[in-house]
């Protein structure tokens, strides 16, 4: 049966237009509901009030029940919800971009770094339990003396980088992670290892060449020749002038002026004055680097490319 259609002051049925619909719900002579349960429970939420309406067809009074206009507990929920403060800021967008876990190398992100420091941990642990006579032969095979240099220089320039003095408790082995990640993180690792092996190389030379000078002029003995040289620190500090360059000014300054008191520190307790020396010439081939360096491509924190005119870290 279908129900009939209220409209202003007249209800009609489309189905029979002469004849007076019958009201699907009884209702008394006063106009009200004859049925209370058919009515809606007053006070709750969610059901609206409902206020009785009569209308007349034909004569008779009929009492039609009109929802009123009362929002209901969903329609208020929104307003309530948005009126409630969050009780946790977010954090700035710079902080949120910060990743501690970026300043030590990865396999992806810096695999040259990563896969040379697996090398030096390997050698390491050689070097700190294999038989005391065969490390010593090993070292003494590798060190870049004289003697060595002037027989085959490419091999024992390669061999005693892969040594450190010291073994995995030496200083140079964090400043090898954490530099050599932000540099190879800005120029790549090809670069990276042209800056180490460039300091490392260069440094060596420039302080085992005045040895054998001094030797030949007969201001030094013929032992001079054969002394223990290996070692990851020369390249360390070319890395430390190169990646300097690419810093921020404040930062630039602070590294050099900490590094650099560290060397002057080194040199004036004269304990190694060649190693020392070493030092110091490896750091100054690091900061000549810098023209260069500045303008190949660098990276932004992500890792992609980016031109060196919108790069950052090169002003």
């Amino acid at each position: 049966m279908k129900r009939p259609v209220t409209s202003g002051t007249e209800t009609t049925n489309p189905a029979a237009p002469s004849a007076p619909a019958a009201p699907s719900t009884p209702f008394s002579a006063t106009g009200s509901a004859a049925d209370p349960a058919a009515a809606p429970a007053a006070g709750l939420d969610g059901i609206p009030r409902q206020r009785p309406l009569t209308v007349s067809v034909e004569g008779v009074h009929v009492a039609v029940a009109v929802a009123e206009s009362v929002p209901t507990a969903a329609e208020r929920a929104p307003a309530a919800a948005g009126s409630v403060r969050p009780r946790f800021r977010p954090l700035p967008a710079r902080l949120r971009r910060v990743r501690p876990w970026r300043l030590f190398p990865t396999p992806t992100g810096t695999p040259f770094t990563f896969g040379y420091a697996v090398v030096l941990a390997v050698t390491s642990v050689i070097a700190e339990y294999a038989d005391p006579g065969l490390v010593d032969r090993v070292l003494q095979a590798s060190s870049t003396d004289v003697a060595h240099l002037a027989q085959s220089p490419v091999r024992v320039l390669v061999a005693s980088a892969l040594w450190i003095a010291g073994g995995l408790t030496s200083t140079y082995v964090i400043a090898f992670l954490l530099v050599l990640t932000a540099l190879e993180r800005r120029i790549g690792g090809w670069r990276t290892a042209g800056v180490f092996l460039l300091g490392h190389g260069l440094a060596t030379l420039a302080t085992e060449i005045p040895v054998g000078l001094s030797v030949l002029a007969g201001h030094l003995p013929e032992s001079s020749l054969h002394r223990y040289d290996y070692g990851i620190s020369f390249g360390v500090a070319a890395s430390v002038g190169a990646l300097a360059g690419l810093l921020r000014p404040w930062l630039r300054w602070t590294v050099l002026a900490v590094f650099g008191w560290m060397v002057i520190g080194d040199l004036i307790a004269f304990t190694d004055p060649m190693t020392n020396w070493g030092h110091t010439m490896a750091l100054a081939i690091g900061v000549a680097t810098w023209p260069l360096l500045r303008r190949v491509s660098s990276r932004t924190k992500t890792g992609t490319p980016e031109a060196p005119r919108t790069a950052r870290a090169c002003p």
